[in-house]
């Protein structure tokens, strides 16, 4: 079993040290997020949702976690976010089905860390 937690924050200071190494692609990067995640027709949750399943279908675990953790902070309940993990194992058949479950391991976690 991974530990997501940990595995989230250590992913969170690799992305530190590079963007401090490339900060032209890491800004350009930010402010592609940034853009991505703003506007109205959508809102954040549905979006966080959105790169949820996307995280499992493209196989990208540290996606998949940040992701998880972002629409939790946005207001997802569990169920929402097992939804997208779910559209992103049908975008992908059978490799998507692995990270998919690794992404159900991931929510679970993060749901028990924050009590």
């Amino acid at each position: 079993m991974t530990n997501h937690f940990d595995a989230l924050k250590e992913g969170q200071q690799l992305l530190d040290n590079f963007v401090k190494a490339s900060p032209k692609l890491g800004q350009g990067f930010f402010a592609l997020h940034r853009a991505s995640l703003s506007g109205d027709a959508l809102d954040l949750k549905t979006k966080e949702l959105i790169a949820v399943g996307i995280g499992v279908s493209m196989r990208c675990v540290f996606c998949f976690q940040s992701h998880i953790a972002s629409a939790l902070e946005a207001g997802a309940h569990r169920e929402e976010v097992i939804e997208a993990i779910n559209v992103g194992i049908m975008m992908a058949g059978g490799p998507g089905l692995a990270y998919g479950i690794q992404a159900l391991e991931c929510l679970d976690q993060l749901l028990e860390a924050r009590g």
